[in-house]
């Protein structure tokens, strides 16, 4: 989507806000995507006449389905909420008494596995449903094929498996060797791939390689209803995710789904796939190529172009990395200059604690331009800048 960075937020200068640029992919925290016109569109058609949501449901999950190659789908409101319906689901079937007793689990499977390498603040959605988490493996060292077959049994609800940048562990055992273990063992395998977008083949690569469910967000690079993410996989598990969330009164009755952001999350995915993703791919090298070139000769800063990330993912991006001590600026007086003035400006912490990303996938038209021109500000120790940099000792 291409849009001119200069488009006024008036609703926030309203609100006494200040405009954000942001160069750090999708966050829910700063608001995650900007919805296109298409979406949009969608979504006020839909909020001027009332429909039966059981009906409009099922329509959307036939659509999830054709797009994913899975045997269904379902809307949900945001990814994390696909992991509590997800879980529910694979606790409790389709048995109506099972879902009334959630979340007291007693004389339910109960336990959820997860990688060691793969738990995150994320397994507080798992719990929410009454379920133990039970983690196997290792952080630091390979985990052994031997650790999850052990780790499941008669209590086993379900494997989670993570596929994230955040997670910098690369421990954990190949999802087509957890499939097969958990088949083995009758225990069906849910894939968290919330923000595993692009490439757009991600779309069907998880259920071809044999997940039971497979959950994305629909805020973030789908551009879709920021409250909005789904779920698609096995038919019968997905008739039990429907059946545990509303418009019924299971456990996810609180993360209801509006009319509105289930057509915007449909219009959001029929558009995507029909996207020239090359197109975007260059879109965003254009963007990185002209910070690198445009910091390069920056003293004690060093810029390069990274690609992909470690989850395959087709993105390019602006790697930033500086001795703090020679160039008397710290990482965080960086971040504190670049949010001190209008417009703020929010880049990524490299999750090693090496330095900045800079990700081009939420920048609008000409704001690689204003990042470029404040990073050189603050290197430089001009303007705002100049009080940022440390006095000798």
């Amino acid at each position: 989507m291409s849009r001119d960075c200069q488009i006024e937020m008036r609703i926030y200068q309203e609100l006494g806000l200040q405009d954000v640029i942001v160069a750090t992919g999708n966050f829910t925290e700063l608001g995650g995507s900007l919805m296109p016109g298409e979406v949009l569109e969608a979504m006020q058609d839909a909020a001027r006449s009332f429909v039966s949501i059981r009906a409009l449901h099922e329509r959307a999950g036939q659509v999830i389905a054709d797009v994913t190659g899975a045997e269904a789908g379902y809307v949900t409101s945001g990814a994390a909420a696909g992991l509590v319906l997800g879980t529910a689901a694979c606790i409790t079937g389709s048995n109506p008494a099972a879902i009334q007793q959630l979340p007291d689990t007693e004389g339910l499977k109960n336990e959820v596995v997860i990688h060691k390498a793969h738990s995150n603040y994320y397994n507080q959605m798992l719990r929410l449903t009454g379920a133990k988490v039970k983690e196997v493996g290792y952080s630091a060292h390979r985990t052994l094929p031997w650790q999850l077959e052990s780790a499941l049994d008669e209590r086993s609800a379900a494997i989670i498996y993570v596929v994230a940048q955040f997670l910098t562990s690369q421990t954990a055992l190949p999802l087509p060797e957890v499939v097969r273990i958990a088949r083995a063992k009758g225990a069906p395998v849910i894939v968290d791939a919330a923000n595993e977008l692009p490439p757009v083949e991600n779309l069907r690569k998880f259920i071809e390689m044999g997940a039971d469910l497979v959950i994305f967000s629909g805020g973030k690079d789908l551009q879709g209803p920021q409250s909005s993410g789904f779920i698609c996989g096995r038919q019968d598990l997905i008739a039990a995710c429907a059946l545990n969330g509303a418009p019924n009164h299971g456990i996810g009755r609180p993360m209801k789904v509006g009319k509105e952001e289930i057509v915007g999350l449909v219009a959001a995915l029929k558009r995507y796939v029909r996207l020239d993703h090359q197109a975007r791919i260059a879109r965003w090298e254009q963007q990185v190529s002209l910070i690198v070139d445009g910091l390069a000769d920056i003293e004690h800063l060093r810029v390069s172009r990274v690609f992909p990330d470690y989850t395959g993912r087709p993105v390019p991006r602006a790697w930033l990395t500086w001795d703090e001590e020679t160039a008397g600026l710290s990482k965080q007086e960086v971040l504190d200059a670049l949010a001190k003035e209008s417009p703020i400006i929010r880049v990524l912490e490299e999750y090693t604690g090496k330095g900045l990303l800079i990700d081009p996938t939420t920048l609008l038209d000409g704001q690689e331009t204003i990042i470029a021109e404040r990073l050189r500000a603050i290197f430089a120790g001009r303007g705002s800048a100049a009080p940022l940099r440390r006095s000798s000792p």
